[in-house]
């Protein structure tokens, strides 16, 4: 017995507990999902709605509300539009049979009209001249029908309802979707959202005259719609649904006049006492009855009054968290509508990230795959195409030599090795001269001198299928390195666009705290970024009226603040006097280059064949380049602007700068068949440190003045586009504030014929200079060189040259770091 206890006590144990749970959230979930189906896609939903518009009545008298709602449904739900009539019917007919009689003539007069107004082509226009005439003409039946007398009151009663309903139509055309499954929206406009209040108003005045214990159900109803409304959306919106829905309740029912004031004041308090929850709103509601019933209808009425609030703070404490949640997502201002935007700009960002990503990777793989070359090394591979060869020539000539067996079995490596020798004789001379090695091949083959003119015919065939396949390398390698640079830009900007912009709100208020204590008006402050040598701020100051505060005032503060220079990048003042300037503020370079240039072309004419250009090509840095059109005139200066042309807009684009040369290099070898190059002389200085990188093509040497010393920088680099397989040098400087960079086409260098030491003369000069701005330098060295060679130019001249110096702040640096919190 024990043994049978113990055995039942742990197949109990073993009973999982949490299946009930999971089994009972799973029931729960599928209850939703039914529940869900049911009434918005199986359209049960709007039976409940036309139920109510069909009783809904205001002034006593006047039914606007069924109508347009049928006609909103034949719009767009018409396969619900035999639903709806029952509906509607059935709601008629619990307020009176002569309500039901009027509800049915209209629908009638409606499909009449609707058919007879044809000609007005846009439905939603036509719907409300179609329920206007239908309404009057139903009307105008009862009377008869009913053998009412005509009045102005009838007359003007008429009208009213008429001109409500074509109201209404538009009304419900706007909140209908909103109950809708299929169709909902991310974001609803406030437009949309007082359609929808306006609806669910409509819907409560269905319910006047329903109660339990004298507490009136619309009461409770409405009053619950307002502390969900004031949860989810706020003040501003919760006094809006209460004076709506206590407007519409108090022309339905006199005696519900003071519910507007009731639900006005309710929805403004409960909204205001948002950030206390659910507690929060639900008190706002108590205690906006308590004043309201006190002051209208005096004692007797508070405890009807206040039962129907806690019944309906009951209703919405047990409402689910996920509903209201649910809501919030679709009210523009609501903090889950923000982050609902926030997800979805996430999600579309994170898809282009990873497509640019992807393409990134194509190129990566594109890139490998032009430069996977073959397993075999160089030495291999040329080992091998002299196999080919020499297999040819054998082919041909000791195929049916009858010692061909002897050769080529018995002394295989002798032949070989003398027909490998006469080929590199033939392939390096055009023409076999070394005597012995002809008597040692004649001794050994009976052939020797068919094999010998073979070879040296078939040799410049051999030597154009190397440089052809030597061509096809370089630019396999060139195609590779480039889509390499691509795939390395784009996966960059692929990691830019998933960088979310941190959360600077404490770092927001400090700043704005601080300017505003100093005495600046600011009206907002948005930080997008504090990273060292990267600042971006942006600000809204009220109209300054072209007094300069920005430059003058803030930026030193902000200086002062994060401990950097920081500058006006860029400001857009309001055009009309009052109104707010929106200014960026951004980091200061620590250094900054002041550019001078002089230039002449050949003869003194109007055309060089030399091209300049200074320009920021991003991240901080600085280009300044040179390029040299071989020969002279139109087509030299077109073969030059281009090369700058291209350079800048690969180097904007992030590529780097050797990969960038490279890519110009090949294209200008490829563009053309004629032999003019450029050259190609390109400084890149970072702002930050002043390291500067010099790549030079082809191109003169450049100097920098420090002082009394004048360094000289040179290569050894082949003009650009001769070459497509040329490595190109990069010469990397430290440049100091003061220095002088100076850069020249050889026009300059080479422009003084009788000086045999141009470097020794040129550094002279530039030693000798009293000048340091980069203008006067430029237009002295020009002119020197033209004045020592007798006032002749022979070749264009262009000289480019720049002062780096530090970034010194136009305004003192103003301490505001007392002011921050």
């Amino acid at each position: 017995m024990e043994r049978v206890e113990r055995k039942l006590i742990n197949q109990m144990a073993e009973v999982p507990l949490s299946g009930t749970k999971t089994t009972a959230s799973q029931w729960l979930q599928r209850f939703t999902v039914r529940f869900s189906h049911l009434l918005f896609q199986q359209g049960f939903l709007f039976l409940v709605i036309g139920f109510l518009l069909g009783r809904a009545f205001i002034l006593t008298k006047m039914t606007p509300f069924a109508l347009p709602f049928f006609a909103a449904i034949y719009l767009l739900r018409r396969d619900k539009l035999g639903f709806v009539f029952i509906a509607l019917f059935a709601g008629s007919l619990t307020v009176s049979f002569y309500t039901s009689i009027f509800i049915v003539a209209s629908i009638v007069m409606f499909l009449i009209f609707y058919r007879l107004f044809f000609w007005i082509d846009a439905l939603p226009k036509r719907l409300p001249v179609v329920v206007f005439f239908a309404s009057i003409f139903a009307k105008t039946g009862m009377i008869y029908t009913w053998g009412h007398e005509w009045t102005i009151y009838e007359g003007m009663t008429m009208l009213i309802e008429a001109g409500l309903g074509s109201i209404l139509t538009l009304i419900f055309l706007q909140s209908v979707p909103l109950f809708d499954h299929q169709k909902y929206k991310q974001t609803l406009k406030p437009e949309e959202v007082i359609s929808f209040v306006i609806l669910i108003s409509s819907m409560l005045t269905g319910m006047v005259g329903w109660s339990i214990y004298d507490l009136s159900l619309e009461h409770v109803a409405s009053r619950y719609v307002l502390l969900l409304f004031a949860f989810v959306a706020g003040a501003t919106v919760g006094s809006t649904v209460g004076v709506v829905t206590g407007l519409i309740l108090s022309l339905a029912s006199v005696s519900n006049l003071y519910q507007m004031s009731l639900l006005a004041f309710s929805g403004l308090l409960g909204g205001l006492l948002k950030e206390g929850k659910k507690i929060g709103v639900s008190l706002g509601l108590v205690v906006a009855t308590l004043l309201i019933a006190l002051y209208s209808q005096g004692i007797a009425d508070i405890v009807p009054n206040i039962v129907e609030s806690l019944l309906a703070v009951l209703l919405f404490l047990i409402t689910p968290q996920a509903l209201t949640s649910k809501m919030a997502k679709y009210v523009p201002g609501t903090v889950e509508h923000t982050n609902e935007q926030q997800q979805y700009v996430r999600k579309i960002r994170d898809v282009t990230a990873q497509r640019v990503e992807q393409f990134s990777h194509v190129f990566q793989a594109l890139s490998k795959s032009f430069s996977s070359y073959g397993v075999l090394t160089h030495e291999e591979e040329e080992e091998r195409e002299i196999d080919y060869f020499l297999s040819d020539v054998a082919a041909k000539t000791c195929q049916t030599c009858f010692k061909k067996d002897q050769c080529w079995i018995n002394h295989f490596d002798k032949t070989y090795d003398y027909m490998k020798k006469i080929m590199q004789e033939a392939s390096e001379n055009d023409q076999i001269t070394n005597a012995k090695l002809l008597r040692e091949w004649d001794k050994h083959c009976v052939k020797a001198n068919k094999v010998v003119q073979i070879i040296e015919k078939d040799v410049s065939f051999y030597k154009a299928n190397k440089k052809l396949k030597q061509q096809m390398k370089e630019s396999r390698r060139l195609v590779a390195e480039q889509l390499l640079g691509v795939s390395q830009v784009m996966e960059d900007f692929a990691k830019e666009i998933q960088k979310e912009r941190e959360n600077y709100y404490v770092q927001e208020e400090q700043i704005l705290h601080a300017l505003q204590q100093f005495g600046v008006d600011v009206n907002d402050v948005e930080i997008y970024s504090l990273d060292k040598g990267s600042v971006d701020i942006e600000m809204v100051v009220p109209y300054c009226d072209g007094r300069g505060e920005c430059e003058k005032l803030i930026a030193p503060m902000l200086s002062d603040i994060l401990g950097e220079t920081i500058i006006v990048k860029k400001e857009e003042c309001s055009v009309y006097p009052n109104g707010d300037c929106r200014v960026a503020f951004s980091s200061s370079k620590a250094f900054v280059i002041d550019t001078g240039v002089a230039y002449v072309a050949k003869g003194g004419g109007f055309i060089s064949g030399d091209s300049y250009a200074m320009m920021e090509i991003g991240g901080g840095k600085y280009a300044l380049a040179i390029s040299d059109g071989m020969g002279n005139g139109e087509r030299a200066h077109y073969e030059s602007k281009e090369t700058l042309k291209l350079l800048q807009k690969i180097l904007q684009s992030g590529i780097e700068e050797r990969i960038a040369i490279k890519s110009i290099n090949s294209i200008l070898a490829l563009r053309t068949t004629e032999e003019i190059f450029s050259t190609l002389d390109l400084a890149i200085v970072d702002l930050q440190n002043a390291t500067t990188k010099f790549l030079k093509v082809g191109s003169s040497p450049s100097f920098i003045k420090r002082g009394n010393n004048v360094m000289k920088i040179e290569s050894s680099n082949l003009p650009i586009g001769i070459i497509t397989g040329v490595e190109f040098e990069m010469i990397e400087e430290q440049l100091k504030a003061g220095d002088l960079l100076i850069m020249m086409s050889d026009g300059i260098f080479d422009g003084v014929s009788h000086i045999e030491n141009h470097d020794v003369w040129l550094k002279r000069k530039i030693k000798e200079l009293k000048t340091n701005d980069p203008q006067e330098v430029s237009e002295l060295l020009l002119e020197e060189v033209i004045r020592v060679n007798g006032g002749e130019i022979e070749d264009d001249m262009t000289i480019v040259v720049a002062r780096i110096k530090h970034n010194t702040p136009k305004w003192a640096v103003i301490p505001a770091y007392q002011y921050m919190k």
